[in-house]
């Protein structure tokens, strides 16, 4: 998330342009079955702490709540706006983190590897006994959450990482994330007119795809909500709110494409995505924390978000959100979002 895993830009050979560039996640431990890293799955050991603002935190929430990891894996939600501390546990009494004891993410890092010179950035999963950070390797831990956290899903939990999809979800995955993903990231913290135009490209050509290629599935790969879907959602429910006016991708709203429009609110309306939506911290963390881009720190008004919940007919496609499974539960009374599509 921004002040935490987007790096300084860094140099381009080619006119010397420096063009903005995603940090990789420092701490790339696995928690698995087999515990081969030394991090073993256990109920109960492991707290993931998120940003409700941020989009590669939002993944893990819509994950955690698909596959039933509610009891699994605890959770923490940190303030949306940053100070030069890092993430800060705001929202809790006495501003710490009930469970953690601690007052700044920055002290799970710390306890790791002391003098950490890199960003802190969510989503994070920190180790209870001790203190430590495992892991904040954003693009693996919700894989991970589908396939190595099985033996603790909930009855009926859907297949996010299908085995035999995974070659397309891959080249599929890849495309979102270089384009759409990280594409608006690299429109929005461009320093050169250059590098915004090549993002400003790249995200709408990507998304121009996207659409096409919803226009006669349901889904992305398959026949069921999978990690594909979650991932380019993550960015499509941010794009009318921030990414349009923030980050100048302004050629179009997603309300203004009909089949990605009704995607989206297709996958907002469905139990374990949208309800983890909190569109209230998404305006306030971009608008009032990045200051470079918006020095007056004023969070529009807009948009208009009473459409989310109207009706998008994409059942006519066929597919069901989760296959053989079944939806989720409510949200725990604490996760509960308010204005949410399930509140």
């Amino acid at each position: 998330m921004s002040g935490t895993t987007e790096s300084a830009p860094e140099g381009n050979t080619e006119y010397g342009r420096k063009p903005f560039k995603r940090s990789k996640s420092h701490f790339a431990d696995r928690i698995t079955a087999d515990g081969r890293d030394g991090w073993p799955v256990e109920p109960g050991r492991y707290r993931l702490v998120v940003s409700r603002a941020c989009p590669w935190a939002s993944r893990a929430l819509a994950s955690r709540r698909l596959l039933g990891l509610e009891d699994a894996i605890s959770l923490a939600v940190v303030d949306p706006l940053q100070d030069d501390r890092s993430w800060r546990f705001t929202l809790d009494p006495d501003d710490r983190d009930p469970v953690l004891g601690i007052r700044f993410l920055h002290e799970a890092y710390d306890k790791r590897e002391t003098g950490y010179p890199g960003g802190v950035s969510v989503p994070a999963i920190v180790d209870i006994p001790s203190g430590e950070l495992v892991t904040n390797d954003f693009q693996q831990i919700t894989l991970d959450f589908a396939t190595e956290w099985s033996a603790l899903h909930r009855e009926g939990a859907p297949d996010l990482y299908p085995e035999a999809l995974r070659e397309e979800m891959a080249e599929v995955i890849e495309g979102v994330f270089r384009d759409v993903n990280n594409g608006v990231y690299r429109a929005g913290f461009a320093t050169t007119q250059y590098d915004y135009e090549l993002a400003y490209e790249d995200v709408f050509r990507r998304l121009d795809a996207l659409s096409a290629r919803l226009a006669d599935r349901r889904y992305l790969v398959g026949d069921h909500l999978t990690e594909a879907d979650i991932r380019l959602f993550t960015t499509l429910v941010r794009f009318d709110a921030v990414y349009h006016g923030h980050f100048k991708c302004n050629r179009n709203k997603i309300t203004e494409d009909p089949v990605l429009w009704a995607y989206a609110r297709d996958l907002y309306q469905t139990p374990g995505v949208g309800d983890t939506v909190d569109f209230d911290h998404i305006k306030r963390h971009y608008y009032e924390v990045h200051t470079g881009i918006n020095p007056t720190q004023i969070v529009p008004a807009g948009p208009d978000l009473s459409g989310w919940l109207e009706p998008h007919g994409r059942e006519r496609l066929g597919g069901s959100p989760f296959g053989d499974g079944t939806p989720p539960p409510p949200p725990p009374a604490d996760e509960v979002i308010p204005g949410g599509p399930q509140a």
